[in-house]
């Protein structure tokens, strides 16, 4: 049984080493923890952000994207099991919004040319992630990035940006391990290969 009070203190007050682990913090927003979600939302929006706009090349309908996936969050919370890691069930809601858009839009636009500009904007506080994504937006990279075939730059953004394990990434994609280690060694090469002198 939850004890809800002292998981919203922890959420609240927590300063030591040790954090509360998404799954619990999931559990305690399941049983109506308002923190725990605040937690939950601090942790994963910026990641998740910036992974909606790479996927989609186009900040246009980003915003509503997010909101979406927060919403079918919050909708699912009473629902929610930690069968796996709360990252790969918010991304797996992200990639299914995601082909629901794709398949309203029947294409995939090419990417603004003020892309790196416009994801520049995007407020985050000076944290390994952030200084991965300022790396990443050299225009090389970037192009390398965007000549990778779908599948292979999903999974590469999902390993590299969200630090999904290559189950996590399996359980996102319904692709298994071994498929999901391929995608990510042949993106890997590529990548290596465009950004080769």
């Amino acid at each position: 049984m939850l004890n809800l009070p002292a998981v919203s203190e922890a959420v609240a007050h927590h300063s030591g080493p040790l954090e509360t682990s998404d799954e619990a913090l999931m559990l305690a927003y399941a049983a109506g923890d308002v923190v725990a979600f605040e937690q939950l939302y601090a942790r994963h929006r910026q990641r998740l952000y910036r992974f909606l706009i790479r996927e989609l090349r186009d900040t246009g309908p980003v915003d509503e994207i997010y909101q979406d996936i927060w919403q079918r969050v919050i909708a699912a919370r009473s629902g929610w099991q930690a069968d796996a890691t709360f990252a790969s069930w918010l991304y797996r809601i992200a990639r299914n919004r995601l082909a629901d858009h794709w398949r309203a839009a029947r294409h995939r636009p090419p990417a603004p040319h003020d892309a790196d500009a416009r994801l520049a904007r995007v407020p985050d506080d000076d944290t390994p992630e952030r200084r991965l994504a300022v790396e990443q937006r050299s225009t090389g990279l970037q192009r390398a990035l965007a000549a990778l075939p779908p599948e292979q730059r999903e999974v590469v953004l999902l390993r590299l940006e969200q630090e999904l394990t290559l189950e996590e990434i399996g359980a996102v994609t319904g692709a298994g391990r071994e498929t999901v280690k391929s995608r990510l060694r042949y993106a890997m090469d590529k990548l290596r290969a465009a950004m080769t002198p």
